[in-house]
């Protein structure tokens, strides 16, 4: 039995862990099973660029669970994107992405291909799967779900998620002590969620947690509701800025200072409007997703809020890549391990899927078919925790 891993599409806190716990699984089960690792995630696939596990890697594996990042490098590649793949220099004109893919499996011997990825990584593994069925070729595709926006449905909670909102939570508990640098203070903490702001709610909710641990110094305005989270603002909710602006005007005079969590997402059509209306160009990624730092949701926020508000100074800060970079926490990490477990035994009875906790089957980890799985799963804003939060927010 030989084995690829790939990971793909952008960074999150389970990769290396994912990587490390299917290794050690296969070298634990199944002695003479080869591993290999494409490089740059189907970038690697399609160049032919791997690496080997050497056997001996299994008596110091515990070391992937303290990294961050990829072992093995990603990349942002679609195999149905013939163009993008022709631009890259990944194939020549005329040929397949899928073909060439399948073809360098068939060469390197795979028997079983694991892809650590969002929704556009298994979105991808799946048009492969489906080639590879299609055309006769005997080889297993098991993914598991990697994205910090955890957004794929039907999957109740994706890898890495859980870490990355904690981080979040750090960073900006750091950051809002800015708020003494001036007075009637703007602060945009803004956090990656393209279309759902899961991430953004789940770091505030951490954030007011760490909060609630520290004592403040009352007599000299040193006071929680200055740390407080003042606003989230998510996909999810439509933005009615002539009633959130007068909140946020009582809490700035209040407070001299007003902190916003703002997901990435938020508000997108307005700002993809105005740059239309101005005749600007949008550019799109491989998978046609509009590039949102060439947007810049928070400096279009910041520039809104700070007339409205009157605000002496604006901080904009992104927390995205300090939270995907790091390493699994304790809680993903139990996660992973059950994921990465329950992948090596789909795989060697040769089931296709993507392993995660099943919202349509009772949240039971499963091994869900491809044809289930996609993108753009909004945050549930009904739940009762974030329900609470909002309230609470909201009678600062």
């Amino acid at each position: 039995m030989k084995i690829a891993l790939l990971t793909s599409g952008g960074i999150a806190p389970c990769l290396s862990a994912s990587v490390g716990r299917l290794v050690e699984n296969y070298f634990r089960l199944y002695p003479k099973s080869e591993v290999i690792g494409y490089l740059n995630g189907y970038k690697g696939l399609l160049l032919g660029k791997s690496t080997v596990f050497p056997k001996k890697i299994k008596d110091h594996i515990s070391e992937f669970y303290s990294f961050g990042g990829s072992p093995l490098g990603n990349s942002r590649v679609k195999l149905t994107n013939i163009k993008d793949c022709v631009k890259k220099g990944y194939i020549k004109e005329g040929e397949n992405p899928l073909q060439i893919a399948a073809n360098q499996l068939v060469k390197d011997g795979v028997t079983v291909l694991h892809t650590i990825g969002g929704d556009d990584t298994n979105t991808t593994a799946a048009d492969l799967a489906r080639f590879l069925k299609k055309n006769n070729y005997n080889l297993t595709v098991v993914g598991l779900p990697k994205t910090i926006d955890n957004d794929v449905y039907p999957i109740s909670q994706t890898l890495g998620a859980w870490t990355a909102a904690e981080q979040g939570a750090i960073f900006f508990e750091n950051i809002v002590n800015e708020n003494t640098t001036s007075d009637r203070q703007l602060i945009i903490h803004e956090i990656m969620g393209r279309n759902c702001g899961w991430l953004t709610a789940a770091t505030a909710l951490e954030y007011r947690k760490r909060l609630n641990r520290i004592s403040f110094i009352n007599e000299i305005n040193v006071c929680k509701g200055k740390w407080e989270v003042h606003s989230i603002l998510i996909p999810e909710k439509d933005i009615d800025f002539d009633v959130e602006c007068d909140r946020l005007n009582s809490v700035m005079n209040k407070y001299d200072c007003v902190n916003i969590f703002l997901s990435e997402g938020a508000g997108l059509q307005l700002i993809i409007d105005e740059k239309n209306k101005n005749g600007e160009h949008i550019d799109r990624d491989p998978y046609g997703h509009i590039k949102l730092d060439d947007l810049n949701p928070g400096k279009w926020f910041a520039k809104e809020f700070a007339k409205r508000l009157k605000a002496n100074k604006v901080l904009i800060q992104k927390s995205g890549y300090f939270s995907r970079s790091a390493k699994a926490n304790k809680k993903d990490l139990e996660l992973i391990f059950r994921c990465a477990d329950m992948a090596v035994q789909s795989a060697v009875k040769g089931i296709n899927g993507v392993i995660g906790l099943d919202e349509e089957n009772n949240n039971l980890l499963s091994c869900i078919e491809f044809s289930r799985i996609k993108g753009g799963k909004p945050f549930n804003t009904s739940q009762s925790w974030y329900k609470k939060m909002i309230n609470e927010i909201n009678t600062l």
